[in-house]
């Protein structure tokens, strides 16, 4: 951490030193990459990278490597199609998958694949809007604002999609373009064994020995598509000390946040969210006791559970270490400074911290109520199972569809209905068990963390318990029919409000106290956070110009570094992996088990080929599935991880020992011929290596199983 507190005072705004940042396409730095490697990246070649880059919709990046839709990710970032097309008795998280041939490509259930085609600064159209308006006016303001400026874009082809993108928390809007594709099919996965060798104890470390790989590939009009803008493949890879490139879609950081933002997270939302992901681990691995097929259908729930624990853990390591936290109170105390030199920036721009400080004193008493009973969820985390979350979603859509664009929830203006309705009429198999299991803990939550006596727990429980509650309405319910779910999709308003299931029932009970704290939080905590920190970002602006890279926002960015070891406890820690540290590390037993098809490929491969790399490329959760390519536009590698020092990267950046964890180029390939006998996917990479001939492919991953 000593280290990080000198990184952030030599990467303050005004130095720059460092290859630190998650920068936009429109605004990447390509002056400091020409200066210090000497390579000038050019507008042309910025739009290459740009559309070969691709984001997976469910939180992940990826990329086309291929003319025909062929698109490459991480393995655990399609973990959730492969459980989806799996079975008890056809388990491809276990056996691993590759098609053969296009016609054994699998459809992954509600997958859609994003490629940005333009970004549009609209922000004087965003401000404009919102000049002179607070609290629930601005919130109306803005929403219908995004609505507008959405649809506009979107227009009548149900092939794009269109997002409004607040940077710098709301002192820049973008409106981002995208491509989608929604017929997305499984071409290749490895065994889970290798896709997370090591397990949770090696998860955030290195060396590391994975092969967290998977390709996909998009389809049009039951074709492949056409993808003339792609990535070429680098069997070689690139060597320690080469210059490297990710693109990527990092989820969120939050180094511009101010220190009373950063001191709320600290003390109240981190040790929260820490506390549910440990019980519901503990209920997940419970429920993983009762049988192989409860294993099975919860095991991709454990893996981002894990993970999570892990991530958030680094990060309150992080906020509650007193020399980093003394920079972040430093470099706002810096600004602050600047702006009391001149008495106009003063008057304009101070008042806006002691604004947000508010703001979090109104947010301490609103998280229990709105974590609980809107944001886990409504949200991605879906705390309370896949079937209450359609519910939820069949009701609300159900009412917001009535009203005009503009005025709807943000998930359920026009723009965004055709992604909600892939989701909610999944045709993924839903496990009742589970999904009791995971209602039931929902509901228990909620009565402990509100009270027996609050009026929510009421409307939701009535007189019954949480289990009770939880294997009723999961017994009676026909939601887990994808078909029953289209109808009631299709149907409306009128068909949701004349079902009598007790699962919708359920969604209706605890609809209204849910949107009653949700537009509490969002007129008195987000809108505050929203307006003053647009002012800030103007402040920084006025101080330090466009130096700085705003925190991500889940959309398309680019970082630089290279190839690149580091110095930890006193010892070097070399930038590559091999095969044969892979064999080294093998037990035979969880998680250091390699696969059968690994032990029998052993005597054909080369034990010398790197397997992982790490860099310094600033990357973050969102960034798993990035491409990381040189100079050339040549892939050689695929990034799936960050080391134990890069978790403090939320909200700061340690370049002498943050990492990005990658595949090696040449490991994929490798593994591609020499293990996993797959020669159509290495000749569509254009990488075949040499010796690949003879690979014997193992049983069980060598082809579909429809």
């Amino acid at each position: 951490m000593k280290r990080l507190l000198l990184a952030l005072l030599l990467a303050s705004p005004l130095a720059g030193r460092a290859d630190e940042g998650m920068w936009t396409y429109d605004a990447f730095p390509s002056d400091r990459v020409a200066r210090k490697y000497g390579f000038d990246p050019s507008t042309a070649w910025l739009d290459r990278a740009r559309l070969a880059s691709a984001r997976l919709a469910r939180g992940c990046s990826a990329s086309f490597v291929s003319d025909g839709g062929l698109v490459m990710t991480n393995h655990h970032c399609v973990h959730e199609c492969v459980e989806e097309l799996s079975s008890a008795g056809k388990d491809l998280v276990a056996t691993g998958f590759l098609a053969r041939t296009g016609a054994d490509e699998l459809r992954c259930p509600a997958m859609q694949v994003d490629q940005l085609l333009r970004i549009t600064d609209v922000t004087k159209r965003v401000h404009g809007a919102l000049a002179g308006l607070q609290g629930a006016r601005f919130n109306a303001a803005l929403y219908a604002q995004k609505a507008a400026i959405e649809k506009e874009c979107q227009g009548t082809d149900p092939g794009l999609r269109c997002e409004l993108v607040e940077l710098y928390h709301g002192g820049v809007y973008s409106l981002y373009q995208y491509r989608r594709y929604d017929d997305v099919r499984l071409v290749f996965a490895p065994e889970f064994a290798i896709a997370f060798f090591g397990g949770d104890p090696d998860n955030f470390m290195f060396p590391r020995y994975d092969l967290d790989v998977a390709f996909i590939r998009v389809y049009q009009g039951g074709k492949p598509a056409r993808t003339a803008d792609h990535f070429t493949w680098s069997p070689a890879g690139a060597p320690a000390g080469a210059l490297t490139f990710v693109s990527g879609n990092p989820g969120k950081t939050e180094r511009l946040l101010t220190v009373a933002q950063l001191a709320y997270v600290r003390d109240h939302a981190l040790p929260d969210a820490l506390e549910r992901l440990a019980e519901e681990r503990g209920l997940l691995t419970g429920f993983q006791l009762t049988g192989p097929e409860a294993k099975r259908v919860s095991t991709s729930r454990l893996f981002y559970n894990e993970n999570s624990v892990k991530a958030r853990r680094g990060q309150l390591a992080a906020l509650r270490d007193p020399a980093f936290f003394a920079t972040k109170v430093a470099e706002e105390n810096k600004l602050r400074a600047a702006l009391r030199r001149d008495p106009a920036k003063a008057r304009k721009y101070l008042p806006a911290w002691d604004r947000i400080a508010a703001a979090q004193v109104r947010a301490l008493s609103l998280e229990i109520p709105y974590d609980w009973l809107e944001l886990l969820p409504s949200g991605r985390s879906r705390i309370g199972g896949d079937l209450f979350w359609m519910a939820r979603h069949l009701v609300r859509a159900a009412d917001e569809r009535r009203k005009p664009d503009g005025e709807r929830l943000k998930e359920y203006r026009d723009t965004a209905l055709p992604s909600l309705a892939d989701s909610v009429t999944s045709t993924a198999p839903i496990d009742a068990a589970y999904e009791t299991v995971r209602l039931g803990f929902w509901l228990e939550k909620v009565r402990e963390r509100l009270g027996t006596d609050h009026a929510a727990v009421k409307h939701a429980l009535g007189s019954a318990s949480p289990a009770e509650v939880a294997r009723k309405v999961v017994a009676g319910t026909a939601l887990r029919d994808p078909a029953v779910r289209k109808a009631l999709w299709e149907g409306g308003a009128a068909a949701v409000d004349a079902s009598k299931d007790p699962l919708l029932a359920l969604a209706r009970a605890a609809d209204a106290d849910a949107r009653a704290v949700r537009k509490q939080w969002e007129d008195e905590v987000d809108s505050v956070e929203i307006q003053n920190q647009a002012l800030i970002a103007q402040a920084r602006f006025a101080v330090y110009g466009r130096s700085i890279y705003p925190d991500a926002t889940f959309s398309p960015r680019l970082s630089y570094g290279q190839v690149k070891g580091w110095k930890q406890d006193g010892r070097e820690v070399a930038p590559f992996t091999t095969f044969a540290g892979a064999f080294e590390r093998h037990t035979g037993s969880e998680p250091y088990a390699l696969p059968k098809s690994w032990l029998d490929a052993k005597p054909r491969l080369d034990l010398a080929t790197p397997l992982d790399f790490v860099t310094d490329n600033d990357i973050i959760g969102g960034n798993s599935g990035s491409p990381v390519f040189d100079r050339d536009l040549r892939i050689v590698g695929l990034a799936f991880d960050g080391n134990l020092a890069s978790l403090g990267g939320d909200y700061g950046f340690d370049d002498s020992a943050n990492r990005a964890v990658a595949v090696h180029s040449s490991a994929i390939v490798h593994a591609l011929a020499r293990i996993y006998g797959a020669d159509r996917l290495v000749s569509e990479l254009g990488a075949a290596p040499a010796g690949a001939a003879g690979a014997a492919p193992p049983p069980g991953a060598t082809r579909s199983t429809k």
